[in-house]
């Protein structure tokens, strides 16, 4: 085998430069805080859900217009949100409580121990980004603490996110009623969720 020269000794100095050469500052953990904390200033603020307003009839309304071919007017939703016997929760995106506004609503109507979906809309923005399934939590639970053991809604049978969504909640298709949407022209699935 071939003798091999000693390799050449580097000053100290030298060496603790080669030592570092490349090596990445390290982050402290106050650095990534400050970053995380950064990231949370400039995100899309989370919706809240919270029982529906009188005050938000009019915002309701137009929900409505855009997910409905036929709308409910704003002394429609009005009359809805004032009756006792109907829940209506509020999906809400916006910084602060002064600013956040509705992006969604759900309205249920109670009597005794059964309870049925009035309606379900989600502004067209918001739509695929589990705003819906949000707000039907939010509803079963208060419904729940209502007492109510079975919640049953209708549903276009076209409408694939809608059923999935209900499907994955605990409703199972209970009936069907032909020609119900779209002038006649869709079926509604009658669904069904046990509560209790």
């Amino acid at each position: 085998a071939g003798h091999r020269p000693a390799p050449t000794a580097l000053p100290q100095g030298t060496r603790r430069q080669a030592a570092t050469a490349g090596a990445r500052p390290s982050r402290t953990i106050s650095d990534a805080m400050k970053l995380c904390d950064l990231m949370r200033l400039f995100a899309a603020p989370r919706p809240i859900c919270e029982p529906g307003r009188v005050a938000d009839a009019d915002d309701l309304a137009v929900l409505h217009a855009h997910a409905f071919r036929h709308g409910w007017p704003s002394s429609e939703m009005e009359a809805l949100i004032s009756d006792p016997t109907v829940t209506t929760i509020v999906a809400r995106e916006g910084r602060t409580p002064f600013t956040r506004r509705p992006i969604g609503f759900v309205m249920a109507r109670a009597a005794a121990d059964e309870a049925e979906i009035l309606t379900v809309a989600v502004s067209p923005a918001r739509r695929g980004r589990g705003v819906g399934r949000l707000m039907m939590d939010e509803t079963i639970r208060h419904l729940y603490f209502m007492r109510v053991a079975s919640l049953f809604l209708e549903v276009d049978e076209n409408n694939g996110p809608a059923v999935a969504l209900y499907r994955r909640l605990g409703f199972r298709e209970v009936g069907r009623r032909a020609n119900y949407y779209a002038g006649g022209t869709a079926n509604a699935l009658v669904m069904r969720a046990d509560l209790k």
